[in-house]
């Protein structure tokens, strides 16, 4: 089980994803499991998926765990993050994204 606010996974833009998951197997041996035509996900020392959607990241996102997303939310908060996506759902659980002071977005997520 994942702890809370530790680097859990990581999205990155996915482009044309078949050209995206031809190189990385051939580079470097990875594997994928597909969710749908615009997203590939892969377990490569660190969890982790390719988001090919036109209005998807186009920077890598990296994304926390929470136990309690709710509580996790009013943390960053309190700690001075901007909400950006409130909570909403997807596949495999539930999560939000904020910008850090620095303007970096993240997200946390939770199975609940």
């Amino acid at each position: 089980m994942p702890e809370d606010g530790k680097l859990n996974y990581i999205e990155l833009p996915g482009g044309r994803l078949d050209e995206v998951k031809t190189f990385y197997g051939a580079a470097f041996g990875w594997t994928f499991q597909d969710y749908g035509p615009e997203y590939a996900a892969f377990n490569e020392g660190m969890d982790g998926g390719f988001d090919a959607q036109s209005d998807a990241i186009r920077t890598p996102l990296p994304v926390l765990y929470a136990h309690d997303l709710k509580a996790m939310l009013a943390k960053v908060e309190a700690a001075g993050g901007t909400i950006v996506k409130p909570i909403f759902e997807f596949p495999g659980g539930r999560r939000f994204h904020f910008r850090d002071p620095a303007g970096n977005e993240l997200a946390v997520w939770s199975e609940t």
